[in-house]
């Protein structure tokens, strides 16, 4: 007998607690936060050692600036690209990459130009965005990304200098790399064409497709956004689980959310041209994207994936392994750089049309 009523005791818990996972998803609205310990973090065994001391850095230092005016990001700006600047011409050489700067229809930009171009590569052509949370990297310091892409991937690419606060704020960059896309589709076949960038550049990525299908101009033949700030919301779970883990931009709250807010300049932050999560992703061209274990933006990154996964879009995600915030466009000479640059050549090599 006793028996029994344990056994209808057990069997009435285990009951219950189906009831309450089932429940989970609207209790979790409500629930208290999860208090999480303090910790060590080691660097992963597993990355190179190039990898390995990128991740082991400290926290950048100039990650709780915060400038509220164009004006106040210029010097932020300029010194953050000179110092940059001093490594690109290494970064060229080693990849062997030309750059040439122009101008394409009013917008300063560059083009890049690999030593060898392979006979499948030869009539393609690639679009860049950088990143810099809208108010970074001007001039070369935008360029690290692209000579990458053209050095790994053997590509043509033009790189937009689109222009920043103080000199102008949204929509200037996203018109300005609008304008090259309808420069770029006179010059080549878009089915031929692939647009990238990273972090604000991965946002402007997804924004350029936005506004490119309702505008009604060709689309590219694929994508890839890395890492994009996706939700200047600072909607995510890994604004929380990696703020202070990731060593770039550091919190939800940093330079980064002052950055993108400049160049909104009372924008609302929720259209889709500055978070292109909430956007309309049916119809985007296959897309792959890169992101790392310990970026704050990791969610930002997911979430598009799903979305566009959701909306029937072939989407590819990447994730590094120990990295922050687009790591894996730090150091060309780190296997893993080379690895995720291969990985969306490949992509753009089975989408693009030859």
């Amino acid at each position: 007998m006793g028996n029994r009523l344990n056994r209808a005791r057990g069997g009435r818990a285990a009951w219950l607690g189906l009831l309450a996972l089932a429940a989970a998803p609207a209790a979790a609205q409500t629930a208290p936060p999860l208090q999480v310990p303090a910790k060590s973090v080691p660097v992963p065994a597993d990355v190179s050692p190039q990898m390995g001391r990128i991740i082991g850095l400290p926290l950048r230092t100039n990650w709780d600036i915060h400038p509220r005016t164009g004006a106040e990001w210029k010097p932020v700006a300029e010194a953050g690209a000179a110092a940059l600047g001093k490594l690109v011409p290494g970064m060229l050489e080693r990849l062997r990459v030309t750059v040439e700067r122009t101008t394409i229809d009013g917008v300063r930009a560059f083009i890049l130009t690999p030593e060898t171009i392979p006979p499948e590569n030869r009539d393609r052509l690639l679009v860049h965005v950088h990143g810099g949370c809208y108010v970074l990297n001007p001039g070369e310091a935008g360029l690290p990304e692209a000579i990458f892409m053209s050095g790994f991937g053997r590509f043509k690419v033009i790189s937009v200098d689109y222009r920043m606060p103080p000199e102008a704020t949204y929509p200037a960059a996203h018109d300005d790399a609008m304008t090259v896309w309808k420069a770029a589709v006179r010059m080549a076949d878009p089915k031929k064409m692939a647009i990238f960038g990273t972090s604000a550049g991965g946002a402007l990525t997804l924004a350029m497709v936005l506004r490119a299908k309702q505008e009604g101009l060709p689309l590219p033949a694929a994508i890839a956004p890395g890492t994009p700030m996706s939700d200047t919301t600072k909607v995510g779970d890994s604004f929380v689980t990696n703020a202070m883990l990731d060593n770039v931009l550091v919190s939800p709250d940093g330079f980064c959310d002052d950055g993108a807010k400049v160049y909104a300049n009372g924008h609302d932050l929720r259209d889709p041209m500055l978070s292109p999560v909430y956007g309309d992703l049916r119809g985007f061209p296959p897309t792959i994207l890169t992101t790392g274990t310990r970026d704050l933006l990791l969610s930002n990154t997911v979430r598009v994936h799903r979305k566009l996964r959701d909306a029937g879009v072939e989407a590819y995600l990447q994730v590094g392994e120990g990295q922050s915030h687009a790591h894996y466009i730090r150091d060309d000479t780190a296997p893993e750089t080379k690895q995720v640059f291969e990985e969306i050549a490949g992509f753009f090599d089975k989408h693009l049309g030859r």
